[in-house]
């Protein structure tokens, strides 16, 4: 027989105490709160329980006895008084608390098994990743980041996401902070992509486009073509630089007949709306194209 949820907590009984206390508690931490009506403090601890563990369902399942309809399961467990609460794992008790409880003392028994906000942070991230998001992937781990710079596996999913944002620099900054111990087959797989990435930002045809701009500074062509390849590779503030500092000019005629500012403003607002939400440098940008115009 299954069980009922109700507001994320199951209430166990005879008919479900297999499939909650041995099945479930094989997959994830079960705590399960102790309460009857006539003890008062016994609820507010289910209830303050139930507060707690709510965002993290994933990790850890609540359930609660009614000591009064369910006497035989408390038995089971030994309760000798209420308000109690045991937190079970491969159907063995684990941890517990007794006796009416501060949000502090709740706050502090649980933090020892709830996942910490960087672990909930990273686990979005690496979702975005896998789905192509990279613009939530990377406000998740950064904030993951910000919660705890030391992790090596936060830094290397930041450098991941970074890496595939065309932000080589910083890529390679947070790369060179992975301590050897901590040097994975992950940690190995992002340097070769870095170096990929290095190659391709610095191609001949880039460097070629860079030589013949030194000696002819003035070819709107010739810039325009150098901001696309620099976009091609992730190189877009660079990218952009060029193509405002042609829209700031105003612009000549090119060969075909087009105005160099008119099609440089489109080249660059393209760039622009290629780069996800909120990135600083399209921010930066639009702000310059703005006081441009006004």
């Amino acid at each position: 027989m299954g069980y009922t949820v109700n507001t994320n907590m199951i209430e166990i009984t005879l008919e479900n105490f297999q499939q909650v206390i041995i099945d479930e508690s094989k997959n994830k931490l079960v705590l399960v709160s102790f309460w009857a009506e006539q003890v008062p403090e016994s609820i507010t601890l289910r209830d303050a329980l139930a507060t707690k563990v709510a965002p993290f369902t994933d990790h850890i399942l609540l359930a609660s006895v009614d000591c009064q309809s369910q006497g035989q399961i408390a038995q089971q467990f030994g309760i000798q008084g209420l308000p109690t609460a045991i937190l079970v794992k491969d159907s063995q008790p684990l941890d517990g608390l007794s006796g009416p409880q501060e949000e502090a003392t709740i706050a502090a028994f649980l933090d020892k098994y709830l996942p910490k906000a960087e672990d909930l942070l990273l686990q979005q991230a690496q979702t975005f990743l896998i789905e192509n998001k990279l613009a939530d992937a990377l406000q998740a781990i950064s904030q993951a980041y910000q919660e705890n710079n030391e992790r090596a596996d936060i830094k290397l999913v930041l450098a991941d996401v970074l890496l595939q944002s065309g932000k080589n620099d910083e890529a390679r900054a947070l790369l060179d902070s992975i301590l050897m111990a901590d040097q994975d087959s992950y940690y190995k797989a992002l340097i070769a992509k870095l170096e990929l990435a290095d190659e391709a930002a610095n191609s001949p045809e880039i460097q070629a486009l860079e030589t013949q701009l030194k000696n002819n500074p003035d070819d709107a062509v010739l810039t325009q073509q150098l901001a696309a390849q620099y976009n091609q590779v992730n190189r877009n503030e660079e990218a952009l630089a060029l193509l405002f500092n042609l829209v700031r000019a105003g612009g000549t005629i090119n060969d075909d007949g087009s105005n160099s500012a008119v099609k440089s403003r489109e080249l660059l607002l393209d760039i622009l709306k290629s780069l996800p939400d909120g990135d600083l440098l399209a921010t930066k940008y639009r702000r310059k194209l703005y006081t441009l115009m006004y």
